[in-house]
């Protein structure tokens, strides 16, 4: 029945475009044929981080119809989908499909209505905030291309439908629940974000760092509650919690080589229930970004030597100094593309869809990236990671960015460029050995 379902796809997918080894007309035809209403579908019908299961049912029927081995519920809702084609390398491209708790007010007609519960139990909006729709959609297309074009390249093809990206826990769990290991380990990885601030269909391919490291750290400020007009008879946690929030921003200013990349944001501050009452007790959220191993080390060990001296400072004893925690789901490293299979990616691309279509820009903040734990050092998986222009150049001075509920994206040229770009450089990476 597999081989029944490729040759059904193999047919469906061929014509005079193929047959010319026009891509970008297949790619094309194939998005006014299945890939537009299959973005639709996704956009309409986000979901939350790990709980992406009818995202997943639809990920794995897309792929199973194509004739791909597929495999279900990998890290909790993660998608696998292998294609042998003889021997060779083996090539992983991953796609992320979960949505963030936001109500959408982009305008569109296809703006999303769903809600969802989360962790708590708590229902709340959902809505595709960073383009992971057009993510899913183009892997199901470059699904489609790789087997029309399997004449070009030899290998084993591994495609990744993952959740929970939003919360960088994703990648991990896929990895602890053996995709190393129950699946043909990769040479190469492939993947790419789709860019807000970015021309559509553009592309950019960074040599090395793609993305920083992401900590989340919460630090419980303890103090001696009282009468607010009484602060002399306590410790009041809301000032301790406060000149922790402005020291920890010194420790970046001046602990810290300025050509170094490293922010510390406080997202989060909870304490207190009434504006006369000094409360027992303060909790800081914090996210924690750099690029160096070393700096995100330093900058780690010196929030709890800068939140337990501040406490200190400000009179609260030793047995209730201020508690730091790290995160032991919400982490990930810095994204680093390997320089010389970037470059072999960055030149197929050039040379297939046109020089003109890459594109380099500086970098614009410290967001963070999963996939990073797809291609560690310890792993020997030699990663790629790029950028796909999302936004229509008239639009481009005012777009929202990415994580806003005002966030769209041109969806046509945004999958097919990402189609296009995946394919050309998955065949470039099986020519190699």
């Amino acid at each position: 029945m597999r081989y029944l379902a490729l040759a059904a796809a193999l047919a469906a997918v061929s014509g005079p475009a193929l047959a010319q080894g026009d891509l970008r007309a297949a790619v094309a035809a194939d998005y006014r044929a299945n890939l537009a209403e299959l973005f639709d579908h996704f956009h309409r019908n986000p979901e939350l981080s790990g709980r992406e299961t009818q995202t997943a049912a639809r990920m794995a029927r897309e792929l199973r119809a194509l004739g791909y081995e597929v495999t279900t519920g990998v890290g909790g809702t993660g998608v696998v989908a292998i294609l042998r084609n003889g021997e060779g390398p083996t090539v992983l491209m991953r796609a992320d499909m979960d949505g963030l708790p936001l109500e959408e007010r982009s305008g569109l007609p296809n703006a999303s209505r769903a809600r969802q519960a989360g962790p708590d139990g708590t229902e709340q909006p959902v809505m595709h905030a960073c383009g992971h729709d057009v993510h899913i959609t183009a892997l199901v297309g470059a699904a489609r291309q790789m087997i029309a074009r399997r004449a070009n390249w030899a290998g084993t093809l591994v495609l990744i439908a993952q959740p929970a990206e939003e919360t960088i826990s994703g990648a991990r769990a896929m990895i602890e629940d053996g995709l190393y290991t129950r699946f043909p380990r990769p040479d190469y990885a492939l993947a790419f974000h789709v860019a807000a601030e970015v021309p559509a269909g553009r592309i950019e391919v960074p040599p090395t760092i793609v993305a920083s490291s992401a900590d989340s750290v919460t630090i419980l400020v303890r103090g001696v509650g009282t009468h607010g007009a009484y602060p002399h008879m306590g410790v009041d946690p809301v000032l301790v919690a406060a000149q922790i929030i402005v020291s920890l921003q010194s420790m970046v200013g001046r602990d810290i080589n300025p050509v170094e990349g490293a922010v510390i944001s406080v997202g989060s501050i909870h304490g207190g229930v009434k504006s006369n009452i000094i409360p027992e007790q303060v909790e800081l959220q914090l996210t924690v970004r750099s690029n160096n191993p070393e700096i995100r080390t330093r900058l780690l060990d010196g929030i709890d030597r800068v939140a337990r001296g501040t406490a200190l400072a400000l009179g609260v004893s030793e047995d209730r100094l201020p508690t730091v925690t790290r995160s032991a789901t919400e982490t990930t490293p810095p994204t680093l593309n390997d320089a010389p299979t970037a470059a072999v990616v960055r030149e197929a691309i050039a040379t297939a869809m046109g020089a003109e279509r890459l594109i380099e820009t500086a970098p614009s903040g410290m967001g963070a990236e999963d996939f990073a734990y797809f291609v560690t050092p310890e792993s020997g998986v030699r990663g790629v990671y790029f950028s796909v222009g999302g936004t229509s150049p008239d639009r481009l001075a005012t777009a929202a960015g990415h994580h806003s509920p005002l966030f769209r994206i041109e969806p046509e040229p945004a999958v097919t460029a990402g189609v296009e770009a995946m394919v050309v450089g998955a065949e470039a990476l099986f020519r190699r050995r």
